[in-house]
């Protein structure tokens, strides 16, 4: 199961701070775009994301998406948040993660992956070889394909020892 554990919980992408992912030399947040950044039905986003993403900015902190949606989809989600990102990112497998670190060149110490999933985005991370943060899915409902992956996560996460999301990472 340690495959599937990852580094960090906490409730939502929004709560990270600047000052913490550095206080962990983190430079960069990879992160996974339907219902981790926005709700997979609101490619609007919201106040709250626009805010995060402006603190993260004004900290030097890089934010890309890596999501295994197509280029079309995922550069139409994020027209208005003007995000640098990877698409078909095969997650689980690390291709996508790897090519969002080369495109930044940086460390794999010094980038973090946060996603809502345990079975692509934590899983993808481990394999790649970077830390993690799960988050709670900001909507409860999913797209289609999404419900089938989060079927298997529900006995995956059973089998796991017991979560608790933090509202900031946890040392």
């Amino acid at each position: 199961m340690s495959v599937f554990t990852p580094t960090w919980l906490v409730t939502a992408i929004y709560t990270l701070t600047p000052t913490t992912l550095k206080r962990h030399g983190i430079q960069a947040v990879l992160c996974d775009l339907d219902n981790t950044l926005i709700a997979w039905n609101n490619p609007d986003g919201t106040p709250a994301l626009k805010a995060w993403l402006e603190t993260m900015q004004n900290a030097g902190i890089t934010v890309m998406v890596v999501s295994n949606n197509n280029h079309d989809r995922v550069a139409r989600a994020l027209r208005q948040l003007d995000l640098p990102f990877v698409s078909r990112a095969l997650k689980p497998l690390p291709v996508g993660i790897d090519r969002a670190v080369r495109q930044l060149d940086l460390p794999k110490t010094a980038v973090v992956m946060v996603g809502d999933q345990v079975l692509t985005d934590i899983l993808a991370a481990r394999t790649a070889g970077v830390r993690s943060i799960l988050v709670r899915p900001l909507i409860e409902s999913d797209a289609w394909n999404t419900r089938i992956t989060r079927f298997f996560e529900r006995i995956v996460m059973r089998a796991m020892k017991p979560l608790h999301y933090q509202e900031d990472l946890n040392d």
